[in-house]
Formats: C-alpha cells, sequence, structure tokens
C-alpha cells in the first residue's frame, strides 16, 4: 500500500480552462488526474446533441486532453478518470481508442461506466411501481415524461473502483457524482472498504473540496486581493492518506491561493444539511471536518465522520419547459435610468396591445439592480448615471409570441428614448428553456456496467 496518492483536479467543469489538465500532468508529480465535465444541464446539451448526431453527446474537448497526455500516462503512470462520457460514454471511448491506436501505444487501457442513462427505460420502471416523484414538488414523472430531455442516475464510486480494480489506465464514465471521481482512487489504492464511513466520507469530502477546480485554489475567492496571480492560476491537488486524512495544494511555482479560508469557501459549496451531505456512497458529516494550515499553499483536513448510504439513487432529469427571449439595450446620461425604465413600459405596453401572450415579463437595469434586484426607489432615480442597460427578458409557452417580441427591440431605438446604443446581435430569437427534474430512485432498480477495453 501507498503511503499517500497525489489526486490532481483538470477541469471543474465542461468549458473550464483548457492547459489547466495539462498543467496537472506536467508541473509536478501527480497519481490520477480527475476530471469532472458534468453539471445538471450539461446532460440535457449533450443528448441534444447525440439525437442530431448520434455520435455525440460526449465532452469531445476530452479526447484532445487524453491524446496530449498518453505519453504522460504510458511514461509515468498516471491514470485519468473522468465523467466526460456524457450519454455517449461508448463513442467517446472509440475516440480516446483511436488516439491511442494512432500513437502506438498497445498497453493503455480503457474502461466504460455506464448504466446510468435510464431515459429509454422509463416505462418500464413506471410499470413497475417507481414514480420518480419530484423532489421538491411531489408531482410523479408521468406529467412532463413526454417532454423529458434526459434521465441519468448518480452512481457513486464503486463502479470506478471496479474498473480500476481491473487495471483501467482511463476511466470514462456517464452521470456518477462528482465526489466519486476523487473517492475511487483512494478506494482502490489504499483498499478502503465500502463500508468503513467515515473513510468514505473523507474522501467524499476531498472529491467536495476539489470538484470545481480552481474555486479552492483562489478562484472565485471572496478575498481575491490576496491572490497574486491569476494568469496562472494552479488547479487544486489532494494529497491523501491511507487512514482518511488528506491535504489540499497545488503545484509548486504556480498562480492561485491554497488556504483554510479557500478551502472553506469550497466545503460550503453547493450543501443542504451540513452535518447529512448524501451521496450514493455515505453520507458525510461536514461539521467534523477540521482544517489546519501546513504551509504555503497546503492545508491538512482530518477528524471527519460520516454514516451509512441511504437506499436510493438521485435521480438527474431534464425537461422541455416552454420559451425564453432576452435582449439589451444602453442608455446614455442624462437621465439614463429613467430613459431605461420608460423604454420597458412601452415594450410592455406594445406586447399588451398585440396581444402578445407571457408567463413572464422581466425588466432589469443593468448597473443600478441587476445583480441586487432592489426596487428602483426615488434615491436611485436621483443618482446620475453615466449609463444603464435595460435587459428584457420574456417567457411563456408559446414561441411565436416571444419571437414577435423580439421584433420590438430594435424599433424601440428610433420610437423611444433618446441617448440609446448598444443594440446587437441581430433580432433575438426564442430559445427552449430546459428545467430540472430532480427524483429519488431505489437501488435495486438499476445496477452500473464496467467494461475494459
Amino acid at each position: 500500500m501507498k503511503e499517500s496518492i497525489r489526486i490532481a483536479s483538470g477541469q471543474g467543469f465542461w468549458g473550464d480552462l483548457p492547459n489547466a489538465p495539462i498543467n496537472q500532468v506536467r508541473k509536478g508529480p501527480i497519481d490520477y488526474l480527475v476530471m469532472d465535465y458534468l453539471a445538471e444541464v450539461t446532460m440535457s446539451i449533450m443528448q441534444k446533441q447525440k439525437i442530431r448526431n448520434p455520435e455525440y453527446g460526449y465532452a469531445r474537448d476530452f479526447v484532445g486532453v487524453v491524446s496530449e497526455v498518453l505519453p504522460d500516462i504510458a511514461e509515468k503512470g498516471i491514470k485519468v478518470i473522468s465523467n466526460a462520457g456524457g450519454v455517449n460514454p461508448e463513442a467517446c471511448k472509440d475516440k480516446i481508442l483511436e488516439a491511442i491506436e494512432e500513437q502506438g501505444y498497445e498497453d493503455i487501457t480503457v474502461a466504460v461506466v455506464d448504466g446510468d442513462n435510464i431515459l429509454d427505460h422509463l416505462d418500464a420502471l413506471i410499470d413497475e411501481g417507481h414514480e420518480l416523484a419530484n423532489m421538491e414538488t411531489g408531482e410523479p414523472v408521468t406529467t412532463i415524461k413526454d417532454e423529458l430531455l434526459s434521465a441519468n442516475v448518480y452512481f457513486g464510486c464503486q463502479p470506478i473502483v471496479e474498473a480500476l480494480n481491473k487495471g483501467a489506465d482511463i476511466v470514462v464514465t456517464g452521470r456518477v457524482t462528482d465526489t466519486g471521481l476523487t473517492l475511487a482512487p483512494m478506494v482502490h489504492e489504499f483498499d478502503w472498504s465500502f463500508d468503513d464511513y467515515d473513510k468514505m466520507s473523507a474522501g467524499t469530502i476531498a472529491g467536495h473540496i476539489i470538484e470545481c477546480g480552481a474555486q479552492v485554489s483562489g478562484g472565485n475567492f471572496t478575498d481575491w486581493k490576496q491572490v497574486d496571480d491569476f494568469v496562472d492560476i494552479g488547479f487544486p491537488i489532494i494529497e491523501a492518506k491511507p487512514d482518511g486524512n488528506f491535504y489540499v495544494t497545488k503545484h509548486e511555482g504556480t498562480g492561485g491561493l491554497v488556504n483554510e479560508m479557500t478551502v472553506k469557501e469550497q466545503l460550503m459549496y453547493e450543501i443542504g444539511n451540513p452535518a447529512e451531505y448524501i451521496t450514493p456512497d455515505c453520507i458525510a458529516d461536514f461539521t467534523s471536518v477540521h482544517l489546519e494550515s501546513d504551509g504555503k499553499n497546503r492545508v491538512y483536513v482530518h477528524g471527519i465522520t460520516g454514516r451509512p448510504e441511504t437506499d436510493t439513487y438521485k435521480i438527474s432529469a431534464s425537461y422541455n419547459d416552454g420559451y425564453k427571449l432576452s435582449s439589451t439595450l444602453v442608455y446614455s446620461w442624462p437621465d439614463a435610468l429613467e430613459k431605461a425604465q420608460k423604454a420597458g413600459e412601452i415594450l410592455e405596453g406594445r406586447a399588451e396591445t398585440l396581444g402578445l401572450e407571457f408567463d413572464e415579463f422581466r425588466v432589469e437595469y443593468v448597473g443600478v439592480n441587476g445583480c441586487s434586484e432592489k426596487p428602483i426607489s426615488d434615491e436611485l432615480l436621483d443618482e446620475d448615471h453615466e449609463e444603464v442597460q435595460i435587459r428584457v427578458s420574456v417567457s411563456g409557452s408559446n414561441k411565436e409570441d416571444l419571437n414577435r417580441f423580439g421584433k420590438e427591440m430594435a424599433p424601440l431605438i428610433l420610437t423611444g428614448p433618446s441617448g440609446v446604443t448598444g443594440f446587437a446581435g441581430g433580432r433575438p430569437k426564442a430559445s427552449g428553456v430546459v428545467a430540472y427534474w430532480p427524483a429519488l430512485l431505489d437501488k435495486e432498480a438499476v445496477s452500473p456496467r464496467v467494461r475494459v477495453f
């Protein structure tokens, strides 16, 4: 058993810094490169891509990354784990195998973890009595089934561990938990038992800390002025120990910042009850976390406890929920805010005259309340704004009404208040709204599949 392993985050989301995973592999020693590409909306985007082209549906950027680091995988023994497979891990695997063959490597193996996509099995699951009720509203999935775009199970670390145990060098998954990508190497390397819930929780929290990439190493940090170098920001690394304790750090000589506060901020990211962080692998207790600075850009994390997992998987589904349209104009001094308000009133009045129907008509004033959304007061009107951007958004089920409203934006330039600019990009058009449907499914109803090539 190794005394420690270094697990490097190379991607916090689909579209993160392209060079980050390359730098993680080349700027210092690591054992594992983990890359998180998926968010709830990402699955629906990938599903749409797969419908248009059966060979798509995965994070195609990932194949380029793997192609670039194949020499490092071969020479340094680095293993790569990623959920880049999206809704089509099979196609992703095929492209990676092509790259391996093109570069002449014969001993690099690729594993696929799938079985999470239940979109084509919903009718059978419903017939078996699984309502897949919305966790927030309690409605059964049948109310929106015909509008579904994607439906995926959040698997945990176990199928990834199986793939690593079978000798995989690169593991491509569909929808697994973000934390499972980091937990799996610890379980594999340290031979942890799946029912050692303190260690499973420690690995889960380690995964949570690095799942968003540089957000824990200086990016998006409240005290951002403490960060000396954003240009060459270093992505985080977990240095894990067999006892479940670990260090958060980054490569020497890289930018960014790792300290107790950057770690604490990331610990608070997207959690509900901190004492009950529920995953398929365990229930982690974030209130048990102890942090200690261990030198520059190095934080020691220990004392973590946890409890057994639940008997259900979380389902992440998405569905079509009408349409939206947004557009902007900029009004300049003098009376910039007053003119922008008048523009909003004009647009709303013209929509009513035309008989257009919306579920929501919304006007925001960027530069005044675009972020705070506070009501426009007399004090705000009295302020001497240099310019104000009006952002008008409408939503509804009638796409034609929204597109007709889009034709009203440009005419406002010559038929409304003066001092207007900033219209660009052509006439706005309605786009589909993708809504989120969270649900639970008994674990016995579905199983992951692991194959090694």
